[in-house]
This record gives structure tokens, C-alpha cells and sequence, in this order.
């Protein structure tokens, strides 16, 4: 059986408050609240997987560990490919185990995350150190349907990785930072918004997040 395949795109928020307020009169309810997240990708020596299209990333989530393999990403006017993940009792162990095994981290990042759905599909909202996105996740009818709902026209979706968005963002602006943490962007920093346009090269080498 092949693994679940996950389908999504970003798009830029203005305003969270109004986000949410349209999720509710949309009836979505909200999940979860607000909640940290922190996420470290991993890789061979000579970023085998990057190289390949391929992420292994660890994720926790408030208290909640996730480890998590995503194939190469199919990119169109959505963002499609296979995952596959697993709950992880022990964050700190499974990350002595990818060391073990050769896997090194390579890039952190992290934001503040709210989960919604309509039982049909999930829209979280994502308030990271470089602004605030959004990611609708579901079919591709019903995530064009959503977004339209949301006032979001298809010129505004957003196929790029949050490594690649940060890369963006670093080089736009200068910054030395080389995760997307708040403490290396200095917390809430300059928007992304003039960095979302996807080059072919960044799409083919860039893994997805």
C-alpha cells in the first residue's frame, strides 16, 4: 500500500485574527490552540536527501514528537507528495538514533501553530520568525474551494518549502541567520512577502517543509 499522499498549498496572512475569524463563520473549528513547534531536518553527508527531493524531519509539538519522511514534492499549482510518519515517545533518543545511524541536523525552524479543520480538510495557521502563512491541506478541489472562501486567488498560492521561504527572506534582506528560529530572525522579523515566487532550480533541489 503506498503511503499517504499530502497535498497542500501556503499563502500569506495579513491579519491572523481575521484568518480565524473567517475559519469560524466558515465552520471550521479550531483543533488545537496556538502551540510552539520546533523542527529539525536531517541529512547525509553530502545532503543525499536534499539532493534527492527527499526531508527526514523531527518535529515537536508542544509535548508531542513526530518523525516524519516525505518523498520528492510534485510542484504545480499545488504541492503534492508521499508521507510517511510515525509518533515518537522519546525526541531527544530518536535524535541520538538518526546520529547513530549517519543522519546529522542541518536546518531548524520554528513558529507558533493553530490547527483547524471543517472535517473535510485542515488549515493551519503558522506564525514563524518571517511572517505569518497559512497552509490548506486536502484534495485539490476542495483546497481551491477553501481558498476561494478565503478570498485567496490562486496567484497567491505558495508552493515553496519554509527552508526555501527563509532562504528567500535571508537573502532579501542580509541576514546571517541560519535557521529559521526567533532567536537567529530576532524575533518577529521582515515579511516574506516579496519572496514567494518558486525559481525551477529552488523547486528541483529545495526539500519541502
Amino acid at each position: 500500500m503506498p503511503p499517504p499522499k499530502e497535498i497542500e498549498i501556503k499563502f500569506l496572512v495579513a491579519s491572523p485574527a481575521t484568518l480565524e475569524r473567517k475559519l469560524a463563520a466558515m465552520g471550521f473549528h479550531r483543533v488545537t490552540p496556538s502551540t510552539h513547534e520546533s523542527n529539525t531536518l536531517y541529512d547525509l553527508s553530502g545532503q543525499k536527501l536534499r539532493w534527492s527531493g527527499q526531508l527526514l524531519r523531527l518535529r515537536k509539538y508542544g509535548d508531542a514528537w513526530l518523525l516524519t519522511h516525505k518523498s520528492r514534492a510534485q510542484v504545480g499549482k499545488h504541492k503534492a507528495r508521499f508521507e510517511i510518519e510515525t509518533p515518537v515517545g522519546d525526541g531527544p533518543q530518536m535524535d541520538g538514533i538518526l546520529r547513530a545511524l549517519g543522519y546529522q541536523p542541518v536546518f531548524v525552524y520554528e513558529k507558533y501553530r493553530s490547527e483547524w479543520t471543517d472535517g473535510r480538510g485542515h488549515v493551519v495557521l503558522d506564525q514563524t520568525p518571517i511572517g505569518d502563512f497559512a497552509e490548506i491541506e486536502g484534495t485539490p478541489r476542495w483546497i481551491d474551494s477553501t481558498a476561494k472562501a478565503l478570498d485567496v486567488d490562486r496567484e497567491s498560492y505558495v508552493t515553496k518549502s519554509y527552508a526555501e521561504l527563509f532562504f528567500d527572506w535571508k537573502r532579501r534582506y542580509k541576514r546571517k541567520a541560519m535557521n529559521m528560529t526567533f532567536r537567529e530572525c530576532s524575533g518577529r522579523a521582515k515579511t516574506a512577502r516579496n519572496s514567494t515566487r518558486q525559481s525551477s532550480a529552488e523547486a528541483e533541489a529545495g526539500s519541502g517543509v
